[in-house]
């Protein structure tokens, strides 16, 4: 099948942002894989370049950053020797940026945890916003210059550093570490301490993993090529933002932002390719 239908389009992207895999996807709809990889890299794009161009100027009060971990062509201990220090071999990062009241996942980034794409995340989330905020991260070091590059003194800034207890060993070391403890550390400006939080965009890294198979910890279905890393999770999050109703809101992200005025379709994201 050389192009699919509109209607099999849909389904594809439906099964794609509701956890499953290429391989799992080719069952289920009886698409092609070449297929589903070309209309992933097509709406990956077209999905990018309507999130540049439409999430401006948004009226955010609150931001949480945070950032998710996985993995691309293989775990990072089995990297071979030639190939250490080759992005998108190994671990690889992204980072998100929330708003916690509307729940908008205002900016994205896939690449690596260092200073240089915190400072590339953080210009775009000032970017974004059209007013001052109130920002929460965690105690990741390389937020610090980001943040004071990105937004000057025009913004009040927390970080939040959870304590850990010692790594549980044996059968349960995929489990994180026991959290004992919290500090807030104030940065810069006036943060409010009531809203000194990570927890929204924490529980988004749920919805990630859940969402995407390419996040889950324990998988085969994860990416092979971090573009396509980039395009599903670009796509992932479009969808979240104009599609997918949050349980909580009862709209879209996007809809109590007022990005838009209605609840978007996945045939909608799909006419969004030229």
């Amino acid at each position: 099948m050389n192009k699919a239908s509109i209607q099999n389009r849909v389904r594809v992207v439906a099964a794609l942002v509701e956890g499953n895999s290429i391989n799992s996807t080719v069952r289920m709809t009886g698409t092609a894989k070449t297929t589903i990889l070309r209309l992933l890299a097509q709406l990956g794009k077209a999905c990018k370049a309507f999130h540049d161009r439409e999430v401006r100027d948004v009226p955010a009060r609150r931001i949480q950053c945070d950032e998710v971990w996985a993995f691309c062509h293989c775990k990072q201990k089995n990297v071979r020797p030639e190939l250490k220090g080759v992005f998108g071999i190994g671990d690889v990062w992204t980072w998100t940026a929330i708003d916690a009241d509307t729940k908008l996942m205002v900016s994205w980034a896939v690449g690596t945890r260092d200073g240089g794409y915190a400072a590339e995340f953080m210009n775009d989330v000032a970017g974004r916003l059209s007013n001052r905020v109130q920002l929460t991260t965690d105690g990741h070091a390389a937020y610090l210059d980001a943040v004071s590059d990105a937004f000057g003194t025009n913004i009040d800034y927390a970080q939040l550093i959870k304590v850990y207890g010692p790594t549980i060993p044996g059968p349960a070391r995929y489990s994180p570490a026991a959290c004992i403890g919290i500090e807030t550390k104030e940065v810069c400006g006036a943060p409010d301490q009531k809203h000194v939080s990570t927890s929204y965009v924490e529980r988004s890294n749920l919805t990630i993993r859940m969402g995407m198979r390419r996040y889950t910890r324990l998988t085969n279905g994860f990416s092979k090529k971090v573009e396509n890393h980039e395009y599903m999770t670009t796509i992932f999050w479009v969808y979240y933002n104009y599609c997918r109703i949050h349980q909580t809101l009862r709209t879209t992200p996007a809809m109590e932002a007022g990005l838009t005025d209605r609840l978007w379709e996945i045939e909608d994201l799909l006419n969004l390719i030229a």
